[in-house]
């Protein structure tokens, strides 16, 4: 209904109608953020498979447990932590900042209130660490 809502209100227009409703989304998404997350995960990459040279350890959480058993959450989550292992942040701060690798038109910021509004519950990168060898 929110898609047929969008594309009366932009007269037809598919393009503003998308653009409308990924900004209600970002606003729900943003709504949520302050909510507690009680339910951590913890995601781990390798680059390369058995013998990779770079791993990633990444504490990301949701509020509840049936959002992190989740497919679509855990795709997340391994998206951020391969994420990691290419672009080398040095901070959650620079890691939310930084242009998601696998499409550039998006912060990872951006990615995960995506996620957020997918999944209806707040997702918080808590800490990670990435290694190299």
């Amino acid at each position: 209904m929110d898609a047929k809502r969008a594309l009366d209100a932009a007269a037809g227009d598919f393009e503003k109608a998308k653009a409308a409703l990924i900004a209600a989304g970002i606003a729900k998404a943003d709504k949520k953020g302050d909510r507690a997350i009680g339910a951590p995960y913890l995601e781990a990459y390798i680059h390369g498979g058995v013998g990779g040279r770079i791993g990633v350890l990444l504490d990301i959480g949701a509020e509840t447990d049936f959002v992190t058993r989740s497919e679509t959450f855990r795709e997340v989550a391994k998206n951020i932590a391969m994420h990691i292992s290419f672009a080398a942040p040095e901070t959650v701060e620079q890691l939310l900042a930084q242009p998601f690798v696998r499409d550039e038109s998006m912060t990872i910021e951006q990615y995960l209130k995506t996620a957020i509004t997918k999944l209806g519950e707040n997702i918080r990168v808590n800490k990670f660490t990435r290694y190299q060898i």
